[in-house]
C-alpha cells in the first residue's frame, strides 16, 4: 500500500499543475518550433546544479537539446538512442541536453535507469524553455547549430530524425559516422510523442 501511495504522489508531483494551467489558459495554440527557426534561449540548471547556457554551448558547436517527461514510453525508447549519439560523438564539438519536465528526485531516476551520461537540465515551473519552443508532445528534440537555427525538429520518435542527427553530430565531432541502430535491433520507423 506505501508503494502505490508514493507513486501516486510522485504522478501528483509530476503533473506541474502551473505549466498544465498556463497551456490550458494560452490564448494561441503551441506548435513546436521547425526547422529553419532562430532557436530561444536556454538557461537552466541540470540536475547537479550546474548552470547551462546554450548560446555559450553554441560557441563549439551544435546542440541537440532533447525534451522529455520521464513517464513518456517514448521519451523511455528514445533515450537510450541518445546516449548512443553522445557516446559516440558528444564532447565539445558537439553537445546532448536532456530538458526535464519533471520533478529532481524522478529526473535523477530516469537519468539512473537509463544510464545517461550527458548533461540532464531541469525546465522550470510553469515549463517557461518548454513553451518558447512550443513544446505539445514528449520527446521533442531539436539539433540547434552554432548560429542558433534549428536544424532539425522532431517529434516522437523517429528513426530517420535519429539517423540524421548522428551523421550532423558525428560530421561536427570529427568523427567517422556509423550506424546508429544495430543489426538485429527492432526499430520502427516512427513512434509518436
Amino acid at each position: 500500500m506505501l508503494n502505490s501511495r508514493s507513486i501516486a504522489f510522485r504522478d501528483f508531483r509530476n503533473l506541474n499543475l502551473l505549466g498544465l494551467l498556463r497551456r490550458y489558459v494560452r490564448r494561441e495554440a503551441l506548435e513546436p518550433l521547425a526547422a529553419g527557426s532562430i532557436a530561444p534561449a536556454i538557461e537552466l540548471e541540470d540536475i547537479e546544479g550546474q548552470r547551462r547556457n546554450l548560446a555559450e554551448s553554441l560557441r563549439d558547436g551544435p546542440v541537440l537539446a532533447a525534451f522529455f517527461k520521464v513517464n513518456c514510453i517514448t521519451s523511455q525508447f528514445t533515450f537510450p538512442f541518445l546516449q548512443r549519439i553522445h557516446a559516440r560523438y558528444g564532447g565539445q564539438k558537439f553537445r546532448v541536453w536532456g530538458i526535464s519536465q519533471n520533478h529532481l528526485k524522478d529526473t535523477r531516476e530516469f537519468v539512473k535507469k537509463f544510464a545517461i551520461t550527458f548533461p540532464v537540465l531541469l525546465d522550470g515551473t510553469g515549463y517557461p524553455v518548454s513553451n518558447r519552443y512550443g513544446l505539445t508532445n514528449s520527446p521533442t528534440l531539436f539539433v540547434i547549430s552554432p548560429s542558433g537555427v534549428i536544424q532539425i525538429s522532431c517529434i516522437g520518435f523517429s528513426k530517420a530524425d535519429l539517423e540524421a542527427i548522428a551523421g550532423l553530430a558525428g560530421r561536427a565531432s570529427g568523427r567517422v559516422v556509423t550506424a546508429l541502430f544495430e543489426e538485429g535491433e527492432v526499430v520502427p520507423t516512427f513512434k509518436p510523442g
